[in-house]
């Protein structure tokens, strides 16, 4: 029996959402832009859909653009917002655990000219609000910080970054990498009062190939791509119409439920823990925070050797982010631990569909594996 436990990497799309991007493809297939019949019913379902995934973020339908996915919206949201702010400033806020998605991107402003701070995180991968405070300058642009890391599920306080700006006067957007947080828990741009907001499809059961970006009322960002007069202008290309309302049937589902799944996913990552910790005294449990995302360590034994003697019981977990092939996590190397605890850890990644029986094999399968090899060793 499979026990996928990789949500963070990508989540399987759900039975709603794979219908509604049938029913794209082979139903209301014209392009949103014609005028004719077909044309319009595809404009009608482009509507819908951009609604569904709005009300699911909490703005409004015009601060929504669509994207193809997390990594876009990320680096159109810090390399536009800094260009956009270029004449203010060249002095920009980020940390060394973000996405590197946000981490290519700053190094690609860096050669443009600006100077980049790179904050450093707490134990658990978070960014504490006090760290902004004493980077902060006067020609700061834009401060851009993970919502939910994807690697610890640390939680930064992102509204408390965004009180301390304001209570400063600074000049900065703000901009945040919810991409983990999205539907996993609860948050809008109101509370967040954040200027920009990514998100992605891939990560709540709707396919890979969709994400958005949320662009608050008021702030201009030159289009990403360039051509057509598509998502009012700021990012040219034919919508892929399955892939968005297979996002906005996902963005519904998950808004329904999220308070449940919530609390699900919290009790599934408890007691991953607590079973663990009995069953492997040496275990490191690298605590986040965030209710679906649960790093653990066994120092000594290496990582890829964990993942392919639990896949051998169709269980699936992760080394670190699905986007990082090779080399040591630099999240967990940030936030300080030594090298054999890093060399030691996997991800698990829970979704509304894991259940206690998934928690039990994983464990079944990491005490084997803690027996097995142990007694390797000692040969």
């Amino acid at each position: 029996m499979e026990h996928y436990l990789d949500n963070s990497a990508t989540t399987r799309v759900c039975p709603e959402a794979a219908q509604a991007a049938l029913r794209a493809m082979t139903e209301i297939y014209g392009n949103p832009s014609s005028t004719h019949t077909k044309g319009r019913e595809a404009k009608r379902l482009l509507d819908s859909s951009r609604k569904l995934v709005s009300d699911a973020l909490g703005c409004t339908p015009a601060e929504l653009v669509f994207t193809s996915c997390g990594s876009e919206s990320d680096n159109w949201a810090v390399t536009g917002g800094a260009e956009s702010m270029r004449r203010r400033g060249k002095h920009i806020i980020t940390s060394a655990v973000e996405h590197d998605a946000i981490r290519k991107s700053m190094e690609e402003l860096e050669r443009r000219g600006f100077e980049i701070t790179y904050l450093s995180p707490d134990r658990t991968g978070a960014i504490p609000a006090g760290a902004v405070k004493d980077a902060l300058r006067p020609d700061t642009i834009l401060v851009s910080l993970m919502l939910v890391n994807n690697e610890t599920g640390a939680v930064t306080d992102i509204s408390a970054v965004s009180g301390l700006l304001k209570a400063a006067g600074s000049q900065a957007l703000l901009h945040t990498d919810a991409v983990q947080a999205f539907m996993k828990i609860p948050f809008t741009p109101k509370s967040l009062g954040a200027d920009m907001i990514s998100v992605s499809g891939h990560k709540i059961h709707a396919p890979k190939g969709i994400g958005a970006l949320y662009i608050r009322s008021g702030l201009k960002l030159k289009p990403y791509i360039m051509g057509g007069s598509q998502e009012n202008g700021r990012r040219a290309g034919t919508e892929p119409m399955p892939q968005i309302a297979a996002f906005g049937e996902a963005c519904r589902i998950a808004k329904a439920g999220l308070t449940e799944n919530y609390a699900k996913m919290a009790a599934l990552r408890k007691l991953a823990i607590d079973s663990l910790s009995a069953a492997i005294p040496e275990i490191r449990v690298i605590d986040g925070g965030a209710p679906h995302i649960l790093s653990v360590s066994m120092p000594g034994w290496r990582s890829e050797v964990l993942m392919n003697f639990l896949e051998a019981r169709e269980i699936y977990v992760s080394r670190s982010s699905a986007c990082k092939k090779g080399g040591r996590s630099h999240v967990l190397e940030a936030i300080g631990l030594e090298p054999h605890v890093i060399d030691g850890a996997i991800r698990i990644g829970l979704c509304r569909y894991n259940t206690a029986d998934d928690i039990h094999a994983l464990c079944e399968g990491l005490t084997d594996a803690h027996r097995t090899l142990a007694h390797a060793r000692i040969r």
